[in-house]
């Protein structure tokens, strides 16, 4: 309750501040003088961007800068666009971050922010009718390039102030999870933020601050923003959706659990694989359809598994309904090429996870497990990098030709697939699910 009350006040002090009284642990991101820190964007596909040549990159962003600079200006404490040019943006990238700013427009102005280079936190004209039909009337705050009916689309409340008068927000973004308080009011709660470019990826790990311009002035004042670090991150991600998780885990002993438990030991509150030992252990419970949530740490070139409705014995990603690798995403690096599909936090052999969100080598990972009849979602952390129907995978695609005899399992135990390597386990909780639970309903999340 104290950290809250702590939220609150600094957000309501922001209009006392100054370019230079940045609330503690906050940078500036607008100097109060000039544009430095800022170039010029658009809607466009950060990870394209960075994939260009550094001639092609310049040019894009020079010919940018040149409109950019043209619509925009510094003016004291306001940073001022005047509803046309390319967007004010961030020449840093950011991961997971906390951001506060205040804006002020204009009747029929239309504008947002873009996350990591990806539209976008909706502000627009809460009284337009002529955009009724698009939710304006729903007010500012919204993840507006999600999907219709997706959790963030529409924000919670209206919370918008009238024209004339200065609105704050804050925003904090951890993995693809977003939240989002105007004035305040909490508008959207821990929603996952979709990939406008490409919604079968997840949006980037990182990427710069945007500034919207879109046909109407609008003024900024008091952009302030915090790097997250992992840990504050990872306890926040816990925090979120607890509710009838138990823990399978008890931080002193492998009470409960089978299997191969002498290659395994319990060290500083975790379960870890001991060093060129293997061998899979397991929750000695049977289980249908159920979420899982654990941190693991590894280290570099690090390999083990998840083993999902595992019957027990034998090789859990062939006789198990699959193991969802759990591996240092810059395995090559160490150890030598793989293929797309043992990457972390795929189905092993049959589909490939989307990679670069696992934490730095040393730092622990939050990740969850949705199990439901023949689909399995991966979230880590706080970005979904795997969603998948193994039904509907063709064997004959699968990686060497290999047989997964187990896949179409519907119960089995829930544990760790040991390779060798010292990786860690803590805080493993499991929460079973109904096997009538809506199946869109437990993927979405």
């Amino acid at each position: 309750m104290l950290i809250c009350g702590v939220v609150v006040a600094l957000t309501s002090s922001l209009m006392a501040l100054t370019v230079d009284q940045a609330p503690p642990g906050f940078t500036a991101l607008y100097n109060g003088r000039d544009l430095t820190g800022w170039r010029g964007g658009d809607t466009f596909d950060h990870r394209k961007l960075m994939a260009m040549s550094e001639a092609e990159r310049t040019a894009k962003i020079a010919s940018w800068n040149a409109t950019m600079r043209a619509h925009w200006s510094a003016q004291g404490p306001e940073l001022v666009n005047d509803g046309e040019g390319a967007y004010a943006t961030t020449e840093k990238d950011y991961g997971d971050f906390e951001l506060r700013l205040e804006y002020r427009t204009v009747a029929k102005a239309d504008s947002g922010i873009y996350l990591r280079g990806v539209p976008q936190v909706q502000i627009w004209d809460y009284t337009d009718e002529a955009k009724f039909n698009l939710g304006a009337h729903k007010g500012s705050g919204g993840l507006w390039n999600n999907s219709a009916g997706a959790p963030g689309k529409d924000p919670l409340v209206l919370a918008d102030k009238p024209f004339g008068q200065w609105n704050t927000m804050r925003i904090v973004m951890v993995g693809s999870r977003v939240s989002v308080w105007l004035n305040n009011v909490l508008v959207v709660d821990h929603a996952i933020m979709e990939n406008y470019y490409d919604r079968a990826t997840p949006v980037p790990a990182r990427g710069p601050i945007q500034l919207q311009t879109h046909g109407g002035e609008i003024r900024w004042r008091n952009i302030f923003i915090r790097e997250i670090p992992s840990t504050e991150a990872n306890d926040l991600l816990r925090s979120k959706g607890t509710q009838g998780f138990v823990d399978v885990f008890d931080g002193r002993s492998l009470s409960g659990w089978a299997g191969a438990l002498d290659s395994y030991e319990i060290r500083d509150g975790a379960i870890a694989c001991k060093p060129e030992k293997g061998g899979t252990i397991y929750w000695n419970r049977t289980l249908t359809d159920f979420d899982a949530r654990v941190e693991f740490k590894l280290p570099a070139g690090g390999n083990n598994g998840l083993a999902i409705r595992y019957p027990g014995t034998g090789d859990t990603a062939y006789v198990g309904m699959t193991e969802l690798q759990v591996l240092d995403d810059n395995y090559e690096q160490v150890r030598g090429p793989i293929d797309p599909r043992q990457a972390h936090g795929s189905a092993y052999g049959m589909v490939a996870a989307a990679r670069g969100y696992q934490r730095p080598i040393g730092e622990w990972n939050v990740q969850d497990v949705q199990v439901v009849g023949s689909t399995i979602r991966v979230e880590l952390n706080g970005t979904v990098i795997l969603k998948t129907d193994l039904s509907k995978v063709d064997p004959a695609t699968y990686i060497a030709g290999s047989a997964h005899p187990g896949v179409a399992r519907t119960e089995g135990f829930f544990g760790f697939a040991g390779h060798n390597d010292p990786v860690m386990f803590r805080r493993v909780q499991i929460r079973e699910r109904s096997a009538t639970a809506p199946k869109h309903a437990i993927m979405q999340r």
